[in-house]
């Protein structure tokens, strides 16, 4: 059973996790709590919104492509979860439907061991010219907070975006104490997500 409480042995881990510890890691979150109070605010809030203060925002965006080609196959791509195709980054379970409330791990390797972290999909998007959806941190998650990925058609220049939207800030005291490792992680994660849908896109 896992602990609703941090626990360093279900968050960090010098091993790899087999996939029977992460399907129950994912079965427990399901009655685990958000791990910040403004759940959803990165549907219509601004970057300079009070409710954000003392949070580190990272807002991304490349373009990934053009014409509805690429829009389809930029939908895809995030129905997939292919943002996180990265070497050093693992999403459990990739066949995760993009539904509210879904829960899913993220495995992370860094520094030489893994962190285990629980999110829970907040809202989605699926308009006719943009797609995706938010998720947020769950108590079993090394940082605090929510990040949006989505994709968007320029009707105009038919251009096609992937966005990435975050807000966050450390929640378990490895990660405070690692600080500016943990935002190194953060931009590298920005650099290599875009790089994935950038890549999604072209070879699908």
């Amino acid at each position: 059973m896992i602990s609703t409480h941090l626990d360093l042995n279900v968050l960090f881990s010098l091993t790899k996790p087999t996939l029977s510890h992460i399907d129950d890691f994912i079965a427990e979150a399901k009655r685990l709590e958000f791990s910040y109070p403004t759940v959803g605010v990165t549907e219509n809030t601004q970057l300079s919104d009070p409710e954000l203060a003392g949070y580190n925002i990272d807002h991304n965006r490349i373009v990934i492509g053009r014409g509805q080609t690429d829009w389809e196959r930029a939908r895809t791509s995030i129905q997939s979860w292919k943002m996180f195709d990265m070497p050093w980054v693992e999403v459990y379970r990739p066949q995760t439907p993009i539904r509210k409330d879904e829960n899913v791990a993220v495995l992370i390797l860094h520094f030489g061991f893994y962190s285990l972290n629980a999110a829970r999909i907040v809202y989605t998007i699926d308009e006719p010219e943009r797609y995706g959806f938010a998720y947020g941190t769950l108590t079993e998650h090394g940082e605090s907070g929510e990040e949006r990925f989505s994709v968007e058609l320029d009707p105009i220049t038919g251009d096609v975006s992937y966005d990435l939207l975050a807000f966050s800030t450390p929640n378990h005291f490895l990660a405070r104490l690692g600080y500016p490792l943990t935002r190194s992680l953060q931009k590298r994660f920005a650099r290599d997500s875009k790089a994935a849908m950038l890549g999604a896109v072209d070879s699908i």
